[in-house]
């Protein structure tokens, strides 16, 4: 009620700007990027409330009909013409080398910020502004493509949407088939790891009692999940996805879950992308669950691993014979996985392979090449267990060849876990994990030998 009530005061003010923006002509912008240009440097300009509440709402409509190229001029007249006052700063500069105080420092930063920034600010208070912000960064990001010629706007986008977008504003909330029909419509939209193919399987994923979904809202986009996770309540900790998304599964009894499985990690706005907040989501969730269900003792992931064929095909340093090459071309059989002897001559050499991916395999900055291995190692997680054909699915087979890890939570070892990871790039893994690795090392010996 306390966000509708703003809501419609918000909606109030604009209204009266804009009957006093038409009475004094001023919205007769060209509707085209240098008009748009004008108007935001009006509205800069301005100081009353109502007349720039309703400026900013004029600014974001009028962008919204620009077509691609009016939109990336936008953006180039943005970084061209809203950077700092240049002579503002001069005299800051000045008066700091002259006699260097903590005033004087203050006087440099706030010269020293681009005029974009307060532009942004003062957008964000029209009706609906932060999540048309949001929008407007997505196509931001979609333009940048590499080119370099709008990260500075982008920086400036990314710095204030990280202030307004951190923890202390997001709200945990559990979806259930109670749930407004907008948001779990969303909910089907947005997941991106195991599609949702109708409202029937979206009922099996939340409604029965051994099923949980979360996701995070802000209050000034109280209709769109920014992220959400799904969760499986288990005996044990599971190999493969498709007995838990099962049609006919049998439901397990609250009373006798003890793991707690996240099984898709859905992140929703593109314009919010490098602004982290899942691992913010997957504490508050084990908080939540360990306080509903207190006999849950396990806490892992059952994650894709969406950059391994990808990588098996393109890194041509891999520990691998010609022989082995000429197996791993079966991969490309769409069914391979249906003839015993093709799996059990591929599980040799695929497990090794990706044991090597995750322990050893970097990109030329030193990185992991894994994007969900780097999320959830970062964050402290354990690599558990590698699972050979876990996803079957013609996704999970070309992206993975059917392979899935679990990431073990364990709540003593995380911050010990993330400190190794984020200090020195470690990857803390299980045992079964590195025996895999010696597996491959085995491999390489008998090679030779032969």
């Amino acid at each position: 009620m306390a966000n509708a009530f703003f809501s419609d005061l918000l909606a109030t003010i604009s209204e009266r700007g804009r009957t006093l923006l038409r009475r004094g002509d001023s919205t007769d912008a060209k509707q085209d990027a240098d008009g748009l240009i004008a108007l935001c440097d009006a509205l800069l300009s301005g100081r009353g409330e109502a007349s720039g509440t309703a400026m900013a709402r004029e600014v974001l409509d009028i962008y919204g009909d620009l077509d691609t190229a009016g939109r990336r001029a936008f953006f180039e007249g943005l970084v061209r013409d809203f950077g700092p006052d240049r002579e503002r700063l001069s005299k800051a500069i000045e008066k700091w080398r002259t006699q260097p105080s903590d005033e004087d420092a203050s006087a440099l930063h706030f010269a020293s910020e681009p005029r974009r920034q307060e532009l942004i600010r003062r957008l964000n208070r029209a009706p609906g502004g932060t999540g048309d912000l949001v929008a407007m960064r997505a196509d931001l990001l979609g333009m940048m493509n590499g080119h370099t010629d709008l990260a500075a706007l982008d920086r400036d986008v990314s710095h204030l949407l990280s202030s307004w977008f951190n923890r202390g504003f997001l709200v945990l909330r559990r979806i259930d088939w109670s749930t407004p029909a907008n948001i779990l419509e969303k909910i089907i939209r947005y997941e991106a790891v195991h599609e949702i193919s109708d409202w029937d399987d979206l009922r099996r994923r939340i409604d029965p009692v051994d099923r949980r979904c979360y996701a995070f809202f802000h209050p000034a986009m109280v209709d769109e999940p920014l992220i959400f996770v799904e969760v499986a309540l288990t005996e044990t900790i599971p190999g493969a996805i498709a007995p838990l998304l099962a049609v006919d599964r049998q439901h397990l009894p609250i009373e006798k879950a003890r793991t707690a499985v996240f099984y898709s990690i859905s992140n929703t706005q593109r314009g919010l992308g490098g602004i982290s907040f899942g691992s913010f989501l997957i504490k508050q969730v084990v908080e939540e669950l360990r306080r509903e269900t207190p006999k849950l003792d396990t806490f892992v992931t059952l994650s894709p691993v969406p950059g391994f064929m990808q990588w098996i095909k393109q890194d041509k340093d891999l520990p691998l014979s010609d022989e082995d090459r000429e197996i791993l071309k079966r991969l490309d059989d769409p069914k391979w996985y249906e003839n015993p002897e093709t799996t059990a001559q591929l599980r040799s050499l695929i497990e090794p392979l990706a044991a090597h991916y995750f322990l050893k395999a970097r990109t030329p900055k030193g990185r992991l090449i894994d994007s969900v291995a780097r999320f959830h190692l970062g964050n402290g997680a354990r690599l558990e267990r590698i699972n050979w054909l876990g996803d079957l699915s013609p996704k999970g087979l070309r992206e993975s060849a059917g392979v899935m890890v679990n990431y073990l939570y364990r709540l003593d070892d995380i911050e010990k876990n993330h400190e190794a990871y984020a200090n020195d790039g470690e990857v803390v893994a299980s045992s079964a994990v590195k025996k895999l690795l010696k597996g491959e090392g085995r491999r390489l010996l008998d090679m030779r030998l032969s």
